[in-house]
């Protein structure tokens, strides 16, 4: 399976713009620049994006492991907090903290902790980040 994205930029790094697009049209030439990824000006940015990416696939991946226990949430609610930081030769994704909250019949605290710890370490898009992955899972009753 392969999917795309695609950017197109134009000018300089502080005053240029650009646009970004993936190939399901969720996003359709939406637009970011420096001030959306450094400052408050409505847009998106790829640390977000990044963000958004891997709550999804953390979510599902958690959902696999209940399901795979006989379990299925009736709610997984994550977010992700990614940390850009200014390094020596430029800037990095240094940390990602993902934060969910799932409310799922018949499981108890245990369970929920394993199952949130290997959907961390599972999920595609935490294998492919070069950052350090922290969490902070409950469960609700």
């Amino acid at each position: 399976m392969k999917k795309t994205a695609s950017a197109v930029w134009q000018g300089d790094l502080k005053s240029g713009k650009g646009t970004i697009s993936t190939q399901s049209g969720a996003l359709a030439q939406q637009p970011y620049g420096f001030n959306t990824r450094f400052g408050d000006q409505p847009g998106t940015n790829p640390e977000e994006l990044l963000g958004a990416a891997h709550a999804g696939c953390f979510s599902m991946a958690l959902s696999n492991i209940l399901g795979e226990a006989g379990l299925k949430a009736d709610r997984i609610d994550t977010s992700a907090e990614v940390t850009l930081d200014k390094s020596d030769d430029g800037f990095t994704i240094t940390a990602v903290h993902l934060t969910v909250v799932a409310s799922i019949p018949g499981a108890d605290a245990k369970a929920f902790e394993e199952a949130a710890g290997k959907a961390k370490a599972g999920c595609p898009v935490s294998k492919v980040l070069n950052a350090r992955i922290t969490m902070d899972a409950s469960l609700q009753s």
